[in-house]
């Protein structure tokens, strides 16, 4: 576990620095939304984070993550973000439970989600997931179907589309990674147009999320820099 005060420090150096970047390129750092992604931590960790501030968490996996928003249901101001891939099977319990889904990225699982979206709550906010470097490694549509995608979701009614999410490809110099930011900037730029309620382009995690921010990105998402290195990775 690690102790409060270090994980309040973190989120402290964690926001100077989106202050810094977004300072840099003329915007305001509180449009600029700090996702941690407390994957494979302990509730405790969470619990230390919310105290320093910290609201918006992210969930790679379904059981865990639902897991921590029962023990937690207490911490009502909380937001619950699912960021990873999503199995059929699984796509009730994030429906039930979840205020985000980011990683959207074929028709069959968003129609599940919505319908099966309980009536009671306010409709599931998702991203997109973009597979901006065509990297076979990665999922996600790709940029060219993205608007088709959009579309087929827009009648969707217990959903709320809120933008695009990317993870860009590995181990990209800095003017390969900048390309991949600001291709996703104009994507979203240009979808924007049409969907009201696109306001996230998600994008930067720890090692990247200044550049991120200075291309556009208005959601970074970042464990390591907060928590700590990851525990062993837990199935979903």
């Amino acid at each position: 576990m690690t102790d409060l005060g270090n994980i309040g420090r973190n989120l402290d150096r964690i926001k100077t620095q989106i202050e810094h970047a977004a300072t840099s390129t003329g915007r305001q750092s509180q449009n600029i939304t700090l996702l941690a992604v407390s994957k494979t931590k302990p509730i405790s960790d969470i619990i230390s984070a919310y105290q320093s501030g910290q609201r918006d968490f992210g969930e790679n996996y379904v059981q865990e993550g639902v897991e921590k928003i029962q023990a937690l249901r207490s911490y009502s101001d909380i937001y619950w973000h699912f960021i990873g891939p999503l199995q059929s099977n699984k796509s009730k319990i994030v429906a039930e439970n979840f205020d985000w889904m980011h990683s959207i990225d074929r028709f069959k699982i968003a129609k599940r989600l919505n319908d099966q979206r309980p009536a009671s709550m306010p409709p599931l906010k998702v991203c997109i997931q973009v597979n901006i470097d065509d990297d076979e490694n990665k999922a996600g549509v790709s940029p060219q179907e993205t608007e088709t995608l959009l579309a087929q979701l827009s009648d969707l009614e217990k959903l709320e589309l809120r933008g695009l999410m990317t993870i860009p490809k590995a181990l990209q110099s800095k003017e390969q990674l900048t390309k991949s930011f600001a291709r996703m900037t104009a994507l979203y730029t240009q979808l924007k147009a049409n969907y009201p309620t696109f306001d996230t382009l998600s994008m930067g995690m720890s090692g990247d999320l200044e550049l991120a921010i200075e291309q556009g990105s208005t959601m970074v998402r970042v464990g390591t820099a907060i928590f700590g290195q990851r525990q062993k990775q837990k199935s979903s």
